[in-house]
């Protein structure tokens, strides 16, 4: 199993005139220290709007600074938004192929659709957005690996025969992943040859075997979108590792677990009108009996660490939950340790707790 980090930009009210600055060069330091650590990739998504949840709209950017300051860590590049006109598709083929390029061949290609909020900012139709995404995702490959691209009439898009530049290094192209939150996004992914990228909040580690099982019973009639094959899992969920469990908890992983979930489920169903409307929102809520109690404040963090939704502890409390984890069949767990209050300092210590005692564990189980 692969320990990675993922990156929202969390910035919690009350702000000053640096919290911007200062959350972004906090993460670089932190991505320095993960790089020494042994971490395997640092994801930075791509989210508009969402103050305090995530200050992260232009992650290519960010993600160039760390690759020209690290040595081994892989660049995460997701999930990046591919409905257009959130990205024209050939802009996002020419960005994550300097990317490939400037990290010398580290580049991880995660892609998604994002949330109703943001999709109606940039004029994008909910119903539409799965099918701009899969339109884009079949052609990105191959801007990397035809020269010229042909020309291409689509739904959505056309382009004239253009010889798309720069290429990746990475042959025939970077990894491609998808973020996997609902039954058919995990069939999907299995069927188009490409990891999927899912979640432990919200889920138990149960049904995430269950949706595991989904995607690779769907890679039995395979028909790759791209030019290469990726049969991997991720997941991310909320992690702070410290010297005890009762300093994890006085550092604010537990309240970070909480409010990251309270945000997720009342703010953004709030800010999108209707929670019907939310797309994933209702089938986790008819899903997972957590999901009332996270939309009326009753859920606790006892009750998330009892079914291993979040990773909050010591040392030996983290090995044993991605032990679970992997058993399940997850390959990779994507860990957001940048979270909520939790100080910066207490995020480089998780960091380095993680790198000493528990990535040497997990990597020989």
């Amino acid at each position: 199993m692969k320990i990675d980090l993922l990156y929202e930009m969390e910035m919690l009210k009350p702000w000053h005139a640096r919290s911007e600055y200062e959350c972004y060069w906090q993460a670089l330091a932190q991505a320095e220290l993960a790089d020494r650590m042994g971490f395997d990739t640092l994801w930075e998504v791509e989210h508009h709007f969402l103050t305090e949840f995530s200050h992260s709209s232009a992650p290519e950017v960010f993600l160039a600074t760390v690759a020209a300051r690290t040595q081994r860590l892989r660049i995460g590049h997701g999930v990046t938004l591919l409905p257009y006109p959130f990205n024209h598709p050939i802009r996002v083929a020419e960005r994550a192929a300097v990317l490939d390029i400037m990290s010398n061949g580290r580049l991880e290609f995660g892609t998604g659709r994002s949330s109703l909020y943001e999709q109606q900012a940039f004029g994008i139709k909910f119903e539409d957005s799965r099918s701009m995404w899969q339109e884009a995702l079949a052609v990105i490959p191959r801007m990397w690996t035809e020269d010229p691209f042909p020309a291409y009439t689509g739904k959505h898009f056309s382009i004239p025969e253009r010889s798309i530049i720069p290429k990746p290094i990475q042959k025939p192209h970077p990894p491609l992943w998808v973020a996997a939150t609902s039954p058919e996004s995990w069939q999907l992914a299995g069927q188009l040859g490409i990891g999927a990228l899912g979640l432990t909040l919200f889920l138990t580690v149960g049904e995430v075997a269950e949706q595991i099982k989904t995607y690779h019973a769907a890679q039995r009639a395979q028909t790759p979108i791209g030019k290469a094959v990726n049969n991997q899992v991720g997941a991310f969920t909320i992690v702070h590792c410290a010297e005890t469990n009762e300093q994890a908890r006085t550092n604010g992983g537990h309240d970070a677990a909480l409010w990251y979930m309270r945000y997720a489920f009342q703010v953004l169903a709030a800010r999108g009108r209707e929670a019907q409307q939310i797309g994933p929102y209702e089938e986790f809520r008819k899903a997972h009996p957590i999901i009332a109690k996270v939309i009326d404040n009753s859920v606790t963090f006892d009750e998330l660490d009892a079914e291993d939704m979040v990773i909050v502890g010591d040392p030996d409390k983290c090995i044993r939950k991605l032990e679970a984890y992997k058993a399940a069949g997850i390959d990779r767990v994507l860990c957001l340790m940048q979270a909520g209050r939790i100080p910066h300092e207490a995020v480089l210590r998780s960091i380095e707790l993680f790198g000493k005692h528990v990535i040497p564990h997990i990597g020989a189980i």
